[in-house]
């Protein structure tokens, strides 16, 4: 029996929610600028760039191999909530942009996907979340640094 799984990680950002979701939203100037290059190696977008309707695709290493994941980004509460959904997978990953102060908002980065059936499935149960923890504390960590830079 297989099961869902979902890894989440919540980091500050020294910026405004409004600024930040924007910098989250644009695929073409802003994101691929706060993903870790160590995990990271292209994103190119197909189609948009800006939000909703936004349809990329992101190369990663992950664990040594090279992965491709072609991605639809939706915004089912614009300015607070981006989700980028794999159009090959179940897999979904969901930016939550919360306000705390006028200069400083929370980001909650979760993905979640059907756990794969098998020893294979049950193996990626195990090493992928604090895989997926590392890399979203670095991206968050990128993210409140870039934000502050933007001024």
């Amino acid at each position: 029996m297989t099961k869902r799984i979902t890894v989440a990680v919540t980091g500050e950002v020294q910026a405004s929610a409004e600024k930040v979701y924007a910098i989250l939203a644009d695929y073409r100037q802003h994101h691929p600028l706060i993903l870790p290059g160590a995990y990271f190696t292209d994103l190119t977008v197909e189609e948009g760039g800006l939000g909703a309707g936004t349809i990329f695709q992101a190369e990663m290493n992950v664990f040594g191999s090279r992965r491709t994941f072609r991605m639809c980004v939706a915004e089912p509460e614009p300015g607070r909530v981006l989700t980028e959904t794999d159009l090959e997978t179940d897999l979904l990953t969901t930016f939550t942009v919360t306000p705390v102060e006028a200069n400083h908002c929370r980001v909650t980065i979760a993905t979640e996907w059907q756990q794969p059936p098998g020893f294979g499935g049950w193996l990626q149960g195990l090493t992928m979340p604090a895989f997926m923890r590392r890399i979203y504390q670095a991206e968050l960590h990128q993210l409140d640094e870039y934000a502050r830079a933007q001024g």
